[in-house]
């Protein structure tokens, strides 16, 4: 019998050597009786540390948060917490009451399990998941990265300087500041500059400020940690600037940008670190920032209603985009390009009548190219022949009694009734010199604008 019973012993003595779960028991006082070597593997400790010692001086000297086998010895049931040891290993543990034929409380056995994989592999998913997500709206905004150079037509000596300098700040990784009319190739210019820069195998991200509600911009562009506000999701937000690591932010519209954000905007350029809303702990990002805007900066500096301090950041390297109307010599480039993309995207075979493409260079489009490339697709899938004509020309386009169209600002309707007046004076009479003395203006200024207009290059002294 005593024989079998000290194989029996021996086997169990084996059997818990061989675990790889931790065992550690405890008498029915809390007193540390054993161990074996899972538990100092899990824990960090070894066992001459612990074993003869009360559990409650454990605690009491921070080798444990709290004690699993003492909350067994006062249920009396089996007992599983999360403990912590030394303050950095997390573990989970269960206790099992020991109780002898009497029903007398004689040991505590209690199952160890080292639960910091379990926390690394929770992390892993969240990053994988936080990656996925990167990844996705990356691929979403490089789709519309498929540009080539020759998309951004050209020929005219303002779009030929705006480009050179775009290619010659696409190697440093400097902030950008955009400004121009809406319609006239923002967007395309920074493609251009992060595409000859970063490449498009880094992000392009891109955020319309004045498209995102105030109250929700700070956290799309910072993102949020979990909980820190109602309708939050729960695991967290990657924020725009995190999803542009080591590629290009590209803040459109950035003139309608709250002033709360503003001075967010400005430590996360200067400082290159963001903080998630409802976090504390800085995030290094490297981001290029490239702005952009139709609005006067500057004015808007004056007025107070844009922060110096950022606008002289953003301010770095300015590139002005002149507007259409400005820019007349481009125009019978645009229409050929463009009605060559409509032929090609709807399976035409039209062609332009040169009276057309003259009417059109002769309008001020006010919408600059987005109005002009409208326009063309408009009428190339609504006319009826392969030629288009003056024929399909709206009346705006082509009536004597010219009025610029609801919604034209101010000075650009300015603009285009000048350029109207000099056109069609110069028509009539054929000599600049008329047209100044029809118009009341000196020869000098009727020539300084009709070259403004183009007006020069295109029509015959």
């Amino acid at each position: 019998m005593n024989d079998h019973a000290e194989g029996w012993t021996a086997e169990l003595e084996a059997i818990v050597s061989c675990s790889y779960d931790g065992i550690f028991v405890t008498d029915a006082q809390g007193i540390a009786l054993r161990c074996n070597k899972s538990y100092e593997r899990i824990a960090g400790i070894k066992a001459q540390e612990v074993i003869g010692k009360p559990m409650k001086l454990l605690v009491e000297e921070n080798y444990y948060d709290r004690s699993v086998a003492l909350m067994v010895i006062e249920r009396r049931e089996r007992v599983t917490i999360n403990q912590t040891v030394k303050g950095k290993r997390q573990n989970l543990v269960t206790g099992n009451p020991v109780f002898d034929e009497q029903g007398n409380l004689i040991r505590v056995v209690t199952n160890v399990r080292d639960i910091n994989m379990l926390v690394n592999l929770h992390n892993q998913f969240d990053e994988t998941m936080r990656q996925a997500v990167k990844y996705k709206t990356e691929l979403s905004q490089l789709s519309s990265l498929q540009m080539e150079e020759d998309e951004i037509i050209y020929c005219g000596e303002a779009m030929t300087k705006a480009i050179t300098v775009a290619k010659k700040v696409a190697d440093v990784n400097t902030t950008v500041l955009i400004t121009g009319e809406s319609g006239t190739g923002k967007e395309l210019i920074a493609k251009l500059i992060h595409k000859k820069g970063k490449g498009v195998n880094k992000p392009f991200i891109k955020i319309n400020c004045a498209a995102v509600p105030e109250q929700l911009l700070e956290s799309e562009l910072f993102g949020y940690e979990r909980g820190a506000f109602t309708g939050a999701k729960k695991e967290g937000k990657l924020g725009l600037f995190e999803l542009a690591h080591t590629g290009t932010l590209f803040l459109d519209e950035v003139g309608d940008m709250p002033t709360a954000v503003q001075a967010k905007m400005l430590c996360a350029i200067q400082d290159k670190e963001i903080i998630r809303v409802g976090g504390i702990k800085p995030r290094s990002v490297d981001v290029r920032i490239i702005a952009a805007t139709h609005q006067d900066l500057a004015k808007l500096m004056r007025e107070g209603k844009f922060r110096g301090d950022l606008f002289y950041r953003l301010m770095v390297i300015p590139i002005d985009l002149a507007p259409l109307r400005d820019r007349k010599e481009d125009i019978s480039l645009l229409i050929a390009h463009l009605v060559g993309k409509y032929n090609r995207l709807y399976g035409y075979d039209k062609t332009v009548d040169p009276k057309l493409v003259d009417q059109l260079v002769n309008y001020s489009w006010p919408g600059n190219v987005r109005e002009l490339e409208n326009f063309i697709e408009r009428i190339m899938v609504t006319s009826e022949g392969a030629r288009l004509t003056t024929a399909n020309l709206p009346e705006v386009l082509c009536s004597k009694d010219f009025l610029p169209k609801p919604g034209t600002k101010l000075k650009a309707a300015v603009e285009h009734t000048e350029e109207y007046l000099l056109a069609e004076t110069y028509r009539e009479y054929r000599c600049w010199h008329k047209v100044a003395e029809i118009l009341g203006i000196d020869r000098a200024t009727v020539y300084r604008k009709a070259r403004r207009h183009g007006l020069l290059k295109n029509m015959s002294h």
